[in-house]
């Protein structure tokens, strides 16, 4: 598959960044209780007699699950792991979707120990300083600080220390690619030029926002494949993130920015995907479709012209003002205190007073220059398209959310040729296709070479 892909010195942050979409997991102990798996089932029908356990069982103990050339992946390390892809999907997961995902994160893990390693074998080393220093960017992007970024972790059954692993992996990986296989790349300005002039006469076409999964599956194990990719996706139309499944599971490059290709023609896909992606509407996954080398899951975020002026590309600069509400509120005194807010922030003239007006309400002000307008939801576009610098949205949000009104500070529309990419963005693009395909070679002769011990 071949795709504009965003350029891998910006991955290490992306790929944690959207990890956590939802604030806490459910309560379900009591739906759950109910339900049994075809192996409880077949336990009940063994007609086992009453146990007595002999010896004890410490539940602190951190037993291996792997030995990866030496070292330990534990089974808590799998489970913190594991509660962020739930914690990602509000708990809407069932008891055999959670065992086929804890297959595809101890794969996750081993293949993070091996970059880790490789990268040290080559005198490659990532501060613990410089590791800290992303996770805390991550926490004040996500949760405003580290504290209550940590709180949501903990509450979801997962850890500081599991994404820091993570981004340890990342940040590894990508140095090692840097020095050991970029610099063996070799792009010609010819290739750059043929693109552009392609882009140019397809100028007028349609695009389409592509995200995809990607399954490898060699075809002793295409059956199993296809049945794994058919669960992810019953989770993805079920309510489940996509973008979380991708940077978890899919194994393109593109797993490190939420499965994410980027604008793209239909022709640029595989010819498998060709067809699906026509049908598909906006916001559709696809069933799993089988490609050279595996199986490919695609969901289509949006279309547009090529090389047209999207309004949906204009970056907003905004402010979001939000209030919280009563857990116990109710939707009278919600749609009253409603009402007084937007008599409030409709008259504030603008974004100048905005704090101070977030004072007198009890608000919390949040600011935000780079927000695409096509990256808010439907409703918002809408409204927000027709805004004039310094006005407000109307009130906004849920009892559990509290309150939120946008002001729009300001917007900048994108350029007429905005499409067109430069010389040096097409050099970097193919750049980073060839890069990422030696990479995907690179970690699985790692895989071939490696001693994994399973317990």
């Amino acid at each position: 598959m071949t795709a504009t892909i965003p350029s891998c010195r910006s991955r290490p942050l992306a790929l944690i960044a959207g990890i956590v979409a939802a604030l806490a997991m459910p309560a379900a102990a009591q739906q759950m209780a109910a339900l049994q798996t075809p192996s409880q089932r077949q336990a009940a029908a063994l007609n086992l007699p009453d146990l007595t356990i002999f010896g004890t069982v410490d539940p602190n103990v951190r037993k291996a699950t792997a030995i990866v050339n030496g070292e330990i992946i534990t089974d808590t390390d799998v489970d913190h792991r594991l509660a962020l892809v739930l914690i990602a999907n509000s708990g809407r997961v069932s008891p055999e979707e959670q065992q086929m995902l804890r297959l595809q994160v101890v794969r996750n893990l081993i293949d993070e120990k091996l970059q880790i390693q490789e990268a040290k074998r080559r005198d490659i080393t990532i501060p613990e300083a410089e590791i800290n220093q992303a996770y805390a960017r991550v926490a004040r992007n996500f949760s405003g600080s580290e504290a209550a970024f940590e709180q949501l972790l903990r509450e979801g059954g997962s850890s500081p220390a599991s994404i820091k692993q993570q981004i340890h992996a990342e940040l590894a990986w990508s140095r090692l690619l840097r020095r050991r296989v970029e610099p063996f790349v070799n792009v010609g300005d010819d290739e750059v030029a043929a693109i552009i002039r392609k882009l140019e006469e397809s100028k007028g076409q349609e695009e389409f926002r592509v995200g995809e999964i990607f399954l490898s599956a060699p075809p002793e194990l295409q059956a199993q494949v296809l049945a794994d990719a058919r669960r992810i996706v019953e989770q993805v139309r079920g309510g489940a993130s996509f973008v979380a499944y991708a940077r978890q599971f899919s194994e393109a490059s593109t797993a490190a920015v939420g499965g994410d290709l980027g604008w793209v023609r239909a022709e640029q896909l595989s010819p498998a995907l060709q067809p699906v992606l026509a049908r598909l509407q906006r916001g559709q996954v696809s069933d799993p479709v089988p490609v050279p080398g595996g199986v490919a899951i695609i969901a289509l975020v949006d279309r547009r012209q090529a090389l047209s002026a999207d309004p949906a590309d204009a970056m907003l600069s905004l402010k979001q003002l939000t209030l919280p509400l009563r857990p116990d509120i109710t939707e009278a005194e919600a749609r009253k205190i409603a009402a007084a807010m937007q008599a409030r922030t409709r008259a504030m003239g603008g974004c100048g007073r905005a704090d101070e007006v977030a004072r007198e309400l009890g608000a919390q002000v949040v600011a935000n220059d780079q927000i695409r307008l096509g990256d808010l939801p439907g409703p918002l576009q809408e409204i927000i398209g027709l805004m004039q610098v310094g006005s407000a949205t109307p009130p906004f949000g849920s009892a559990e959310d509290g309150l939120r009104v946008l002001v729009l500070c300001g917007r900048d529309d994108p350029p007429a040729n905005a499409g067109l990419p430069s010389f040096d963005q097409v050099y970097a693009q193919l750049t980073d296709q060839r890069v990422n395909s030696a990479a995907r070679r690179y970690l699985r002769d790692l895989r071939r070479d490696a001693v994994v011990d399973y317990r």
